[in-house]
């Protein structure tokens, strides 16, 4: 036991040179160099760099057109108000053809502008209340969601009919002084209720009211 321990003992290990001739094989760098594996890394890395660049400039887009976003309630009020004042404009220009075709004296423009106001705070409270708009589809509270297109048809529908047919009998009845009154704002919304209704619903009631026309022996004036 104890010559056995001699012979394992330090003393008894021969000291030797480490080998500095280098590896016999291929290293693990070389065969990745030989497989290309260091270029498609880096193609790798540049095609992930720019795909990163044009997901910030995706971000910031989204983020520019989020805080661009309004909110629906003042969609909804520049909607009105792009509408009111569309159709406010068509009762200033009936206004002055009525006026320009009827009145004895010359046209009288601050009553021009008086009633062209009124126009436009009465066409307002119309158009937000009947016009469509997604962040208050509902004309009637209380009717299920899938009959409202329908009720607001309706509306728009009997409008058409009754402006129009109200407008043909008054221009054919009436004297100058109802007519230069009450032609405009018919006639405004004879037109606003025919654009809000679907084609065949327009057609159908510019159809009642050429017969109406027709039935009661009028001409168009």
């Amino acid at each position: 036991m104890a010559r056995r321990r001699r012979e394992l003992s330090p003393s008894n290990i021969k000291l030797k040179q480490p080998d500095r001739s280098g590896p016999s094989e291929k290293t693990l760098l070389q065969l990745a160099d030989e497989r290309g594996l260091f270029e498609q890394a880096r193609r790798r890395e540049e095609a992930n760099k720019k795909k990163d660049k044009k997901a910030g400039e995706k971000d910031q887009v989204d983020q520019d057109e989020a805080e661009m976003e309004l909110s629906p309630a003042t969609e909804r009020l520049l909607e009105t108000l792009l509408w009111s004042v569309s159709i406010t404009m068509l009762h200033f220009t009936f206004d002055v053809l009525v006026q320009h075709q009827y009145s004895v004296n010359r046209i009288e423009w601050p009553k021009v502008w008086a009633r062209t106001g009124q126009a436009l705070l009465v066409f307002a409270m119309l158009v937000y209340t009947l016009h469509l708009h997604p962040s208050s589809p509902r004309i009637v509270p209380g009717l299920p969601d899938r009959f409202q297109p329908a009720i607001r048809q309706v509306v728009f529908f009997a409008i058409s009919i009754c402006a129009g047919c109200y407008l043909i009998h008054i221009t054919n009845n009436f004297g100058y002084l109802a007519v230069m009154k009450q032609a405009p704002p018919v006639g405004c919304l004879w037109v606003w209720s025919v654009i809000e209704l679907e084609l065949p619903w327009a057609v159908l009631g510019l159809a009642i009211d050429g017969l109406f026309l027709w039935w009661r022996g009028y001409d168009i004036k």
